[in-house]
């Protein structure tokens, strides 16, 4: 099977802008929620989010107001992650490059600011720059557009297993012969349509997330992205560049056992590890350490519990949604980020918002910062409908 390299990260949160101030903060245990002030939520009261400060994102992604903000933040992650892996648009011209990106809502035709001056009786006719915005916004699109490539390009909805599942379509690409290299990951934006639906499922602390523990009361939302520069070998060595991880491997697979709740015993996420582990010939015993889903709902971390007790019960793992807020389809590509340095440091953080884990449940996260040994990390995903999915990022 073709090898394909990591050569570039770009991640972008409510706690950092970039994997390692991202990381650092969850290191000194600094991130924390803030007041979504964007808009003004429709149960009275403010809801603690992960949002990414407006000039953190103008800075991140350039003159692109044309563009909606779930594209925004994947223009600026995928900027970062070129940058990183010493890649300028320039040098893309010829080559084979694909963008696959995966969201949630990022690209629903709802846009509130069109909605609002429809109902509003002093507007005679609302502006359909709105709708055109939405449009253009397409992330993939929006990134192809910007860099000028002419690969293929595909935007993946699978819920929060989106940006996990982008990734998995960008290795299958250069697997398959169909690029050289590949712009994917993950990204999505807060909007009141998001907090609104997550509030009336009724999955949202109030405080903070805080994932496996004894009084945790849900997940906190967050907004962001991450990105991953995918190259083939012969991409690698044609540009002498050294790369910082292998994308070892990918599997998913889907339980259907719920609309919104993975099955009791993780069926859909055990054969999703199982798959994974067969390709790529790997045995626990090579598991450096896991970054789970962890939304710090009880179903979820239950569930997550028992699969690492069953499958993974030596290995350390956390979560990292204590820190940047569960981002939805931005989640898999934040994580996948992470996971890369993570794994070159042979360090994983503390999941922040754990103070007392649960005794419920089998298997609990580190509580400090903590040194790993192994050469694959994996990153797992769960989402809406059942899915699950799983990359693995193993050292060159």
């Amino acid at each position: 099977m073709t090898s394909v390299f990591i050569t570039g990260t770009g991640c972008i949160t409510g706690s950092g802008s970039t994997p390692q101030s991202t990381l650092a903060a969850m290191y000194e245990g600094t991130a924390d929620p803030s007041p979504f002030v964007r808009h003004r939520m429709d149960w009275g009261k403010e809801a603690l989010v992960f949002a990414v400060d407006d000039a953190l994102l103008e800075k991140a992604s350039g003159r692109t107001e044309q563009y909606g903000l779930t594209a925004r933040l994947g223009l600026g992650a995928a900027f970062q992650a070129l940058e990183d892996a010493g890649i300028s648009p320039a040098d893309l011209k010829g080559k084979r490059v694909g963008v696959v990106m995966g969201t949630t809502v990022g690209c629903s035709m709802n846009h509130i600011v069109f909605y609002g001056e429809y109902r509003d009786p002093d507007i005679a006719l609302p502006s359909m720059e709105h709708i055109r915005c939405v449009l253009r916004s397409n992330p993939a699109e929006a990134i192809a557009r910007e860099l000028a490539v002419v690969g293929p390009a595909q935007t993946v909805v699978t819920a929060c297993a989106s940006g996990t599942d982008a990734i998995g379509v960008g290795l299958q690409w250069i697997q398959s012969g169909m690029c050289d290299m590949v712009i994917a990951g993950g990204c999505d934006g807060l909007s009141r349509v998001t907090l609104n639906g997550f509030h009336s499922l009724m999955v949202m602390d109030s405080e903070r997330s805080k994932p496996f523990d004894v009084d945790r009361k849900g997940l906190t939302l967050g907004e962001g992205s991450g990105v991953l520069v995918l190259e083939s070998e012969q991409s690698v060595t044609q540009r002498k560049v050294t790369p910082k991880a292998r994308l070892a491997g990918y599997a998913t697979a889907c339980d259907a056992y719920h609309l919104t709740a993975p099955h009791p015993q993780g069926r859909g996420l055990i054969r999703a590890m199982k798959q994974l582990f067969a390709h790529i010939e790997c045995t626990p015993a090579d598991i450096s350490f896991v970054n789970v889903h962890g939304t710090g709902t009880k179903d979820n971390d239950n569930v997550e519990g028992y699969v690492m007790h069953e499958l993974l019960p030596h290995v350390p793992f956390f979560s990292s949604k204590g820190a940047t807020g569960h981002t939805l389809g931005a989640a898999g590509g934040i994580e996948a980020a992470l996971c890369v340095h993570c794994l070159n440091q042979g360090r994983i953080p503390p999941t922040t918002g754990l103070t007392t884990p649960d005794p419920a449940i089998p298997a609990s996260p580190v509580l400090e910062a903590t040194n790993v040994t192994g050469t694959i990390a994996l990153s797992t995903s769960l989402a809406f409908g059942g899915i699950a999915s799983v990359l693995a990022v193993s050292h060159i």
